[in-house]
């Protein structure tokens, strides 16, 4: 079992009792280290889950500003064939999307059988941003949490499987990361006075947390709640909630594609046997190989 365990909507979310700075006595070196080894492996599962094409997984990222969104998509999905994940980020809703259902602009981007899709941000806004800003009436943003749970539900009947992780910074770590985007020329582009404005919200913003992660997590479509003080510490212990998440798939992929590999042999040789191709694959008199 990982270091991180699953909120699975029993009990109560304090985020106030969990320490952001946790790292369960672990340091950067050694951490850097298992991270790699994970890497390997989720490699390898990637490409076999892309092959296959039997199962799709949504992670989702979630934190307040600065809390390493982009930094985990940079570091813990960089081991991940490109062609095999995708990566949405939601923002305030256009227009258009403001005159549909919250869960309009979100649907689109769940990931096909095969593909890894990695929402920045999410659906969750809706019961969160919303909520603390009072953009809606509190009845209509407490019915989402069901909404949410039957939109994440049909996913997980479509072969989804779903992660969902909020990355839990102190108040302080903020403040710091803050201050350096303005220090840093590469992070410049990242500063936004409403950064700053939002830490005015942060008890409230911990308690629309609170309650969502009660309210929406399920075995199916768990919440972790992750230390996210230290980035290599958050690294290593979401890869290791991803690897762990799609292990168990690997044996039954690895079955399909060798019977897919079987079957594919079987039609080759028929076609050979029935002069459709040569010993090299290649129709006679064409110039080509058949399956171009």
């Amino acid at each position: 079992m990982g270091i991180l365990k699953a909120h699975t909507g029993n009990g109560k979310v304090h985020l106030g009792e969990i320490d952001p700075g946790f790292h369960d006595g672990l340091d950067r070196a050694s951490c850097a280290a298992a991270t790699a080894v994970l890497h390997a492996e989720l490699t390898e599962i990637q490409e076999l889950m892309y092959a296959a094409g039997l199962t799709g997984m949504l992670i989702v990222l979630q934190g307040l500003d600065s809390a390493g969104k982009d930094g985990t998509i940079a570091h813990v999905m960089s081991a991940v064939n490109p062609q095999g994940c995708r990566v949405a980020g939601f923002k305030v809703p256009t227009p258009e999307e403001a005159s549909h259902d919250f869960l309009w602009r979100v649907h689109p981007h769940a990931p096909p059988r095969g593909v890894i899709a990695i929402f920045n941000r999410s659906h969750y806004e809706d019961v969160l941003a919303v909520r603390v800003h009072n953009l809606v009436p509190t009845e209509v943003w407490r019915a989402r949490y069901a909404q949410i749970n039957h939109f994440e539900n049909l996913l997980v009947d479509s072969q989804t499987v779903i992660l969902k992780f909020f990355l839990h910074i102190s108040k302080e770590e903020q403040k710091e990361r803050l201050l350096e985007r303005e220090k840093t020329t590469e992070t410049a582009w990242k500063l936004s006075a409403g950064d700053w404005h939002e830490r005015t919200f942060w008890s409230d913003y911990h308690r629309a947390y609170e309650e969502a992660i009660e309210t929406c997590s399920t075995p199916h479509a768990p919440w972790f709640i992750v230390p996210a003080d230290h980035k290599w510490f958050r690294n290593y212990v979401i890869t290791e909630a991803i690897v762990e998440a799609l292990r168990p798939y690997r044996p039954s992929w690895e079955k399909h594609l060798k019977q897919v590999g079987v079957a594919a042999r079987e039609e080759l040789q028929k076609m050979r046997l029935a002069g459709g191709a040569d010993a090299d694959g290649i129709a006679p008199d064409s110039g080509k190989r058949k399956t171009e």
